[in-house]
């Protein structure tokens, strides 16, 4: 079958598409046949083997794993023994190891169904981007009538935080660049500032709940626009930072945060069924739809995974796959 793979840290170059074995499942396990992969800023921190901090898990000198992408969406080919939920045919959605192939090995509790109402590639953009965003609203306890500010609304994150924060009846307002304000208006978004003209933590009101996907506003400033009670979410990956990206910044945030009542949310993203079955169903419901940027097909990884890595993408990216015979 056909991967993109890499031997060695490096820029989008050290990926290669080539031929590789088909995973072998276990007991437990899925074989998705892969229709398209979701393309992440994370794909392009391991890539790169950044931050350096992070290495005893991704590898130290070179990637454990050599084929890479996670978020996936395709069929089921197959399923190991004492799996329940799914049988082959089925069409899901949600994390694969080694996405950017043919076909990847999946856990049957980081999938779920596929959305009736989206193609393969809009539902390979939901998993992590999707996960992140509702995970980080759940830590806000955000609800009807909240005030939710997302900064740095505009990608494949904050595209789906101000569509889920709107269908838990928050008010939304969202950061982003002069040439996005209409896509943040289309999505919902009750509010829009466009910080080329406005800085939100001058301007002297408080929000309930900030989701931070930028790191462009010290911590200082983004608590003097928090509510005494609110809570932030600093979600920017920083991976300009080498050693440590946000770490450093989070490690801050979480001795300043001990005093007074405002709280720091922090959390490692969770790819559960339970969280897939929720956006499915917003999705199905009208209320949430994925952003798409755009799609490469696989020998185009490395230029996918660079235009993502250079922070610009509107809203979220995907490899496409076509159907392939059993052969």
């Amino acid at each position: 079958m056909r991967a993109v793979t890499q031997d060695h840290y490096g820029p989008p170059e050290v990926l290669e598409a080539r031929d590789v074995d088909r995973p072998i499942i276990g007991d437990g396990q899925v074989l998705v046949r892969v229709r398209a992969a979701g393309v992440n800023p994370a794909d392009w921190a391991v890539m790169r083997g950044l931050p350096y901090v992070a290495r005893p898990v991704y590898g130290l000198r070179r990637p454990k794993h050599a084929t890479r992408g996670t978020d996936v969406a395709g069929t089921v080919e197959a399923v190991g023994s004492g799996v329940t939920r799914f049988r082959p045919g089925d069409e899901v959605f949600g994390s694969a190891d080694g996405s950017f192939a043919d076909f990847a090995a999946a856990s049957p509790d980081e999938l779920a169904i596929r959305p009736v109402n989206l193609t393969f590639e809009q539902a390979a953009s939901v998993p992590m981007a999707g996960l992140v965003a509702l995970q980080a609203l759940r830590k806000g306890d955000v609800g009807a009538g909240h005030k939710v500010l997302i900064n740095g609304a505009s990608g494949g994150i904050g595209t789906f935080a101000v569509q889920i924060a709107k269908a838990l009846g928050a008010h939304v307002t969202a950061v982003c660049s002069t040439r996005n304000v209409e896509l943040m208006r289309s999505l919902g978004a009750d509010e829009v500032i466009d910080y080329s003209q406005t800085d939100f933590t001058q301007g002297g009101r408080t929000y309930d709940f900030i989701l931070d996907n930028v790191s462009n506003h010290s911590l200082s400033s983004l608590r003097r626009v928090l509510s005494p009670t609110g809570t932030l979410v600093p979600n920017g990956g920083r991976f300009d930072k080498r050693w440590m990206a946000s770490g450093g910044r989070i490690a801050k945030g979480t001795v300043i945060f001990r005093f007074g009542s405002q709280k720091l949310g922090n959390f490692l993203v969770s790819m559960k069924h339970e969280g897939l079955v929720v956006l499915k169903e917003l999705i199905e419901a009208g209320k949430v739809t994925p952003v798409m940027d755009r799609t490469y097909p696989l020998n185009e990884t490395a230029q996918a995974i660079g235009h993502v890595g250079e922070g610009h993408a509107r809203g979220k990216t995907a490899i496409t796959l076509p159907l392939l015979s059993a052969s």
